[in-house]
């Protein structure tokens, strides 16, 4: 499973590059679908209308991958902090029942972050 408490694991920015919707297609189950994908160095993730898959990728070819489900109705609490005027990043904190505790996803630039938070309230009931 993926660190969650090491912060520089995701550093993510917005992209549309089919190739991280194709990576997890196979992971998905019936009626999900792909919403947003971000990407940071080598790592990405990928939020459906159910839940969150964060890909780390691993080894120097990178052909290694561990894939972490983290679904929407295991979350307890969410908290969203934007970017301001000389902090160009923004968190997504989630916070899931059981071990895993909190997740804390860290963007850069200009994302929709309350957009983000929306999109987990409204598939999270």
């Amino acid at each position: 499973m993926i660190d969650f408490k090491n912060g520089s694991v995701f550093k993510l920015k917005f992209t549309e590059k089919p190739g991280f919707r194709d990576e997890v297609q196979p992971l998905l189950i019936d009626g999900e679908e792909v919403a947003l994908a971000f990407e940071g160095v080598r790592d990405f993730v990928v939020f459906t209308n159910k839940r969150v898959i964060a890909v780390n990728v691993q080894g120097m070819t990178g052909k290694k991958r561990d894939y972490t489900s983290l679904p929407f109705n295991k979350i307890q609490a969410y908290s969203v902090e934007t970017t301001g005027l000389f902090d160009n990043d923004g968190e997504l904190d989630l916070w899931f029942s059981g071990d895993l505790g909190r997740v804390r996803f860290e963007f850069k630039g200009n994302v929709d972050l309350p957009a983000i938070a929306k999109h987990i309230a409204a598939n999270s009931l």
